[in-house]
């Protein structure tokens, strides 16, 4: 079978991260992307959830490390989900992104972001 994507774009979470005291005091939003690859069509053709990687648990996933851990980077952050879901799962890849909006930079800046990505050669 083909591969199929499962994505959740643009999870929002609100986080201690980042370098500077204020970030970490204060907090900020932190968004995340994750892409994972596998054969999930199976699981739409038999409608059945066991087959498939369930989204709900992936944001579980996500959620739990934004909000109870602390990072200084946002390589942590992203490393850190990617570890979790590539030990979790059955992938052919995974791609994980993590984006700061208006990082305090001194000037204008939509976001920082930071994507890890890797295949996985299982058959």
């Amino acid at each position: 079978m083909n591969s199929t994507k499962l994505r959740l774009n643009n999870m929002v979470f609100y986080g201690y991260h980042g370098v500077y005291d204020e970030e970490r005091k204060l907090g900020q939003q932190i968004a995340v992307d994750v892409e994972l690859v596998s054969d999930l069509a199976e699981a739409g053709l038999q409608d059945d959830l066991s087959l498939t990687v369930n989204y709900a648990e992936v944001y579980g996933v996500v959620k739990e490390i934004m909000e109870t851990e602390q990072f200084t980077l946002i390589e942590g952050i992203g490393l850190a989900i990617f570890n979790q879901l590539a030990e979790r799962y059955t992938l052919k890849s995974l791609t994980v992104r993590v984006r700061k909006p208006h990082p305090p930079l001194g000037g204008l800046v939509e976001a920082a972001e930071f994507e890890v990505a890797k295949e996985f050669y299982r058959s």
